[in-house]
């Protein structure tokens, strides 16, 4: 209770006493400052006219100095003009009464701000569980983002002359974005892009288990090689798909599905046998300056059964280079609302300079910068990269 009159304060403090409130007193805003700092009252009845601090200075300053604490504020006054009362409400007051005050309407005012306060520290309560709920969710993502980033484990590998190099942008803590290549040998490789549906964790387990069966720490796992009495074969890549495809529309329950794009390629000769199944066509950059784009869509991956997929074929040459890559690539927004498209990648992918992983950082930086207008890319990027050696 704030008021520089000796006789208000006693009337209005004895009031409140009656009806059980504990009540503390001060005859200035400066000394209700001192008291509130110490105590945190959970309500303040303030006179607004005031000798040095009025009443709406200190409520500017109680406000400021309550931080997260909410404490009711009623300003007492004799000013009833409605741009008085607005500029009460601006300094941060919760209610008004005028002089002379009624005992009825101070009473449930205060009645109407307990309501309030309480409300206010259920809501402080639920929020702080909540904020612990969340960071607790968010350790978790935080370390399936180390997991799943370790499903990419080296960036770039060398087979011989050629070279494969990987690049995975998550937008969020994790994606469903997967890239890899895998090699049982030196004179070939088998490189995919592969892009599941939606976003978030459950994107990101379905990824965990393609990573699983695409491996190449365990190519007794992997389902894209075969195993014979003198060695191993790579599955053709038309085979890989509908394979997984079986895999993945026999699982009950399971809404996902993907796109993929999947090539195996014979680093000495140069052929490429390659799959598309639904994922956007691979883009084959010639060294002599010269792209084109491969394969015309196909059916994702786990969303019909029984499919069946095309296999393609192309032949490279030496410093060639094979582009896979998601949509977050082609379907990012530009500044005026439009998409990157495919004549937007291929304009990117033919300016971009240098090799391996520091062509595909540099790739992505010129999309980010295409980008840059206030939009954040809101789809996972990722890309695989094969150039072949001499």
């Amino acid at each position: 209770m704030v008021d520089d009159s000796p006789l208000q304060l006693k009337i209005l403090s004895s009031m409140l006493q009656r009806w059980g409130l504990e009540v503390q007193q001060a005859q200035s805003g400066a000394e209700a400052l001192r008291l509130c700092d110490e105590m945190r009252p959970d309500a303040v009845l303030s006179d607004w006219m005031m000798p040095g601090m009025d009443g709406l200075e200190f409520c500017r300053l109680f406000r400021a100095q309550c931080g997260d604490r909410y404490g009711y504020f009623i300003l007492l006054t004799s000013k009833s003009d409605k741009a008085e009362i607005a500029r009460g409400l601006d300094a941060g007051a919760d209610d008004f009464l005028t002089k002379p005050v009624n005992a009825g309407e101070l009473r449930a005012r205060i009645n109407a701000g307990a309501r309030i306060v309480q409300m206010q520290r259920q809501l402080s309560a639920t929020l702080g569980r909540l904020q612990a709920a969340y960071d607790a969710v968010d350790r978790d993502l935080q370390q399936a983002r180390t997991i799943q980033q370790a499903l990419v484990p080296r960036r770039s590998r060398r087979i011989g002359s050629s070279q494969v190099s990987l690049l995975l942008k998550p937008c969020g803590h994790v994606g469903g974005d997967l890239v890899g290549s895998f090699s049982h040998c030196e004179r070939s490789v088998g490189v995919f892009s592969i892009d599941v549906s939606g976003h978030g964790i459950t994107s990101a387990l379905m990824t965990a288990r393609i990573a699983g069966l695409l491996g190449g720490d365990f190519p007794d796992q992997n389902i894209a090689l075969e195993r014979i009495v003198h060695g191993t074969l790579f599955r053709p890549p038309d085979e890989v798909a509908r394979r997984l495809n079986e895999r993945l529309a026999a699982d009950p329950g399971v809404a996902e599905y993907l796109t993929m794009a999947y090539a195996v390629a014979d680093l000495d000769s140069g052929r490429v046998e390659l799959v598309q199944a639904g994922h956007p066509p691979p883009l084959l950059l010639r060294a002599g300056g010269g792209s084109e784009f491969i394969g015309q869509g196909g059916l994702p991956v786990g969303l019909v059964p029984g499919a069946r997929y095309e296999r393609l074929r192309l032949q490279m040459r030496p410093g060639d280079r094979l582009l896979l890559y998601s949509d977050g690539f082609t379907e990012a927004l530009l500044p005026d609302g439009t998409q990157l498209d495919l004549a937007g990648l291929r304009a990117l992918a033919t300016e971009v300079q240098g090799q391996g992983t520091e062509y595909l950082d540099d790739l992505y930086w010129r999309l980010t910068q295409r980008t840059r207008s206030g939009r954040r890319l809101e789809d996972d990027v990722s890309a695989a990269l094969l150039e072949l050696g001499g």
